[in-house]
């Protein structure tokens, strides 16, 4: 059923902070409005009534019998509904953790893990997906996840892995070249690069030198500036991509993705966890989340 009669709600607000101050100025510096503002919305509010709210006089304001008694109902229904919303704001800041990460290790690591965790523990997760690491603060979240070369400074730093990157193509691509097949041919052919302006993540010139392996001009290049969709292009056979480890054991496992060649580039760079400093406690929630994520690891991190 529909409650009523109600009044102009922001009337109520105005006349509250009136009636607390016996004053028009004073409530009207409390609300950031002009003292105008002020005495139209009294007036809304008592012609809406039909009765009179406040005794003006000499430049001094005070509530008549009726302006009393409204004052204690509508303080009443104020606060009450000011207690429900803070209860609201607290539990949701005591249940939700915000997670920064990429893209692609939203796609590909976080999400496909993070299921039970929620159903088990009532946590909600909040996640923002961004592809450059910037001032965590302004960011708002209680946890990042990147990888990185050289970690931003101002967090606590926890690193979860270190990376493993290998070419990666399909094995419908693969099969293109037959069974006698050398790694000239298989990068001869088509490459999949990710955009270079996401310099903290290696690109094909770069792994090249570093495995020892002689550059390679490529019959075709494709250049994508999204991991995920770089991963899914080679899915479809659409060339040879370079592989971070960790974000593609699934697609391994399921035969999706297949290695080419053997040859693998251990890097002294890690995934990282990273955390604000000095801005608040961490809850619960943000506790358990991160206790849960340093358990999906392959091996024990300290923390």
């Amino acid at each position: 059923m529909k409650i009523k009669p109600l009044p102009p709600m922001n009337s109520l607000i105005v006349f509250e902070a009136a009636a607390r101050h016996l004053s028009f100025t004073q409530a009207a510096d409390e609300l950031n409005v002009t003292q105008g503002a002020i005495s139209r919305q009294i007036r809304q509010l008592e012609a809406y009534l039909g009765k009179a709210l406040f005794i003006r006089a000499n430049r001094r304001i005070s509530l008549t019998p009726t302006g009393l008694q409204y004052y204690q109902g509508v303080y009443s229904a104020l606060n009450s509904i000011a207690q429900a919303t803070g209860d609201i704001i607290k539990w949701q800041g005591e249940h939700q953790v915000t997670v920064a990460t990429t893209h692609a290790m939203a796609a590909l690591w976080l999400l496909p893990k993070v299921a039970p965790f929620q159903q088990t523990q009532g946590i909600d997760l909040r996640i923002l997906a961004t592809d450059n690491i910037v001032d965590l603060h302004s960011l708002n979240c209680d946890l990042a996840l990147f990888y990185c070369r050289v970690p931003p400074k101002g967090v606590k730093v926890t690193p979860l892995f270190a990376e493993e990157i290998f070419p990666v193509c399909s094995p419908d691509y693969l099969q293109q070249f037959g069974l006698e097949t050398s790694a000239e041919q298989i990068f001869g052919g088509t490459l999949l690069n990710l955009d270079e302006s996401r310099v903290d993540w290696m690109g094909w010139p770069e792994w090249f030198e570093k495995v020892g392996h002689p550059p390679i001009q490529p019959k075709n290049k494709v250049n994508i500036n999204n991991y995920t969709m770089l991963l899914q292009a080679a899915i479809n056979g659409q060339g040879v991509a370079l592989a971070w480890g960790s974000l593609v054991d699934d697609y391994l496992k399921s035969g999706a993705l297949v290695r080419p060649v053997e040859t693998v580039l251990r890097t002294s760079e890690s995934f990282y966890l990273l955390e604000p400093i000095g801005r608040y406690n961490p809850s619960a929630s943000v506790a358990k989340f991160r206790t849960w994520l340093l358990q999906q690891l392959p091996a024990a991190v300290s923390s």
